[in-house]
């Protein structure tokens, strides 16, 4: 009973969380032009969050290489923020560090896509 109790409530918190985390990324992608179901189908969505943060597409391809992955996902991070108009901090700490915390605030808080931003 215990165990069965406990992964039901842990599939449970999992689901919602997942469900929360595709609404957020489809909210991102319209508020930055881009038609919402683009944001449900793998890789693809990670070619057009490219996109969106003003890279080449195709810098999708370094994610697959083990260890610059995780400086293409610090830069993606940083220039997602920018693009819709927040720090650098917001990019490396909420996109980078605790993405499912900066992505639920991108898409549900009032962050607007405001493009490339020219320092």
């Amino acid at each position: 009973g215990g165990i069965v109790g406990f992964f039901a409530v842990t599939w449970v918190v999992w689901a919602r969380m997942w469900g929360l985390l595709v609404v957020a990324q489809w909210k991102i992608f319209t508020k930055a032009g881009e038609d919402g179901w683009k944001s449900i189908i793998p890789i693809y969505n990670m070619y057009i969050t490219f996109r969106i943060a003003g890279r080449n597409g195709w810098w999708l391809l370094a994610l697959f290489v083990p260890l610059v992955n995780v400086f293409v996902l610090l830069m993606l991070g940083i220039d997602l923020a920018k693009h819709f108009g927040k720090s650098t901090a917001f990019g490396v700490v909420a996109l980078w560090l605790f993405s499912v915390v900066g992505y639920l605030l991108l898409g549900y808080g009032d962050a607007e896509y405001v493009g490339p931003k020219h320092d």
